[in-house]
């Protein structure tokens, strides 16, 4: 499962940070779906402060956040879909559910829980955001 990547993250977010514009200022915690990728587009086509190699290589660098997005879209509607076995459709809830469990029985035990948390931070964080991401975007299938 990969991580949630945010603005600051991601190949056009570093690229503007890095030849100084202030586009993506304000812009760095916020998760990058297609939307906020659009106004970004259209910012950086505003702007005049930004030289033209330098905005043609932020506009191939969006679009190419823009199709790993996708992507990983694509793979986990795939993981969905009405051809898999039961385990399939609820390998993601299983994962939740098994790091919720070991971390809570973990730290009644007293046993150092860095390695478990930092999965699942990761867990929680790809799985409730990635069902925000699909209710917005008009694929939910599960209510």
């Amino acid at each position: 499962m990969s991580k949630k990547k945010r603005f600051k993250e991601t190949k056009v977010g570093k690229f503007l940070n890095q030849i100084g514009s202030t586009i993506g200022s304000g812009l760095d915690d916020v998760l990058p779906d297609s939307g906020v990728l659009g106004i970004v587009k259209r910012l950086i086509e505003k702007d005049e402060t930004i030289p033209q190699p330098d905005k043609e290589t932020a506009l191939k660098m969006l679009e190419m956040d823009l199709v790993e997005m996708q992507e990983v879209t694509k793979r986990w509607q795939s993981d969905m879909s009405a051809t898999g076995t039961w385990l399939t459709k609820n390998v993601r809830p299983l994962t939740l559910v098994f790091f919720s469990v070991a971390y809570v029985s973990g730290w009644f035990m007293e046993y150092p829980l860095d390695s478990i948390q930092g999965v699942l931070s990761l867990i929680v964080g790809a799985y409730f955001g990635s069902r925000g991401i699909e209710k917005v975007m008009g694929n939910n299938r599960h209510k």
